[in-house]
């Protein structure tokens, strides 16, 4: 029995991963300054260092908004293990028949990783059931993230700190749950401080929201977050069967979180 057991575990750790990287892919194509830094989109960088890091681990796939059912039809999200999902002004422009896709697929277990601005996405905000606001200040401002928690692992081979010369400034408050597990504490050089590494369950799936990742700073490159993504990538994986889950209805009215005021503190 514990050489089936060690033979099981053995097949388990060598199946691929089946990763899709989400970009709304809209500030490439309205800034010229963006389209500098990711010439070939945010979500082909973000891909190519999973590749770069997980070889045959994974197997990795990119859709972005514009593209048929959004980018997210069911055929897709069922052939999907973990979903990396960057958003920022077009949240708006996500469906709830999407969302509601996505969100089914998560409680069934599929793994969730959110970045950056990703944390007003629909359906982040959705499974939070929290406004998931927080402070920002649009700065060539400097970051660092500290791990707070070293064996967890997404922490595993990651610098302590990770240097990130040019970033966008969030802070606290950030109005989420609190998570279940707390990952990476950042800093910048206003004295803010920020919950940027957070781990959430919901149903079956595992959720890590990160937050370092502005579009207009090279943040995707740096090979310590392209560390942290891939380790999050792992972590996020349930290998278990899916659960049967059919698409969730939407709780609140659409949109309802742009109404808000603006948490900014510049």
């Amino acid at each position: 029995m514990g050489n089936e057991a060690a033979k099981k575990e053995t097949i388990l750790a060598s199946a691929s991963v089946r990763v899709t990287v989400w970009n709304e892919h809209t500030d490439q194509q309205r800034n010229g300054a963006v389209a500098e830094v990711y010439p070939h989109g945010l979500h082909t960088a973000i891909a190519e260092g999973l590749h770069d890091l997980l070889g045959g681990q994974a197997t990795v796939a990119t859709a972005t908004l514009d593209q048929p059912d959004q980018g997210l039809p069911q055929a897709l999200l069922d052939n999907t293990d973990v979903l990396l999902w960057w958003g920022h002004k077009a949240h708006h422009q996500v469906t709830d028949d999407t969302v509601a896709r996505v969100q089914a697929r998560v409680l069934a277990g599929m793994g969730l990783v959110v970045l950056h601005s990703g944390h007003l996405s629909k359906i982040f905000v959705r499974l939070m059931g929290t406004s998931c606001n927080l402070r920002w200040r649009k700065a060539n401002d400097r970051e660092l993230v500290w791990t707070v928690h070293p064996a967890h692992p997404i922490a595993q081979g990651v610098s302590h700190p990770i240097d990130i010369p040019q970033q966008e400034m969030y802070g606290e408050f950030f109005d989420i749950p609190r998570p279940d597990e707390l990952v990476f504490v950042s800093s910048f050089t206003g004295g803010e401080v920020f919950r940027s590494g957070c781990c959430f369950t919901r149903g079956n799936g595992r959720i890590f929201y990160f937050s370092p990742g502005d579009e207009l700073y090279p943040v995707y490159y740096h090979p310590e977050i392209r560390r942290v993504l891939a380790n999050a990538v792992l972590w996020a994986h349930n290998p278990a069967p899916s659960l049967t889950i059919t698409a969730v209805s939407p709780q609140s009215p659409n949109d309802w979180y742009l109404d808000r005021p603006s948490m900014s503190s510049s």
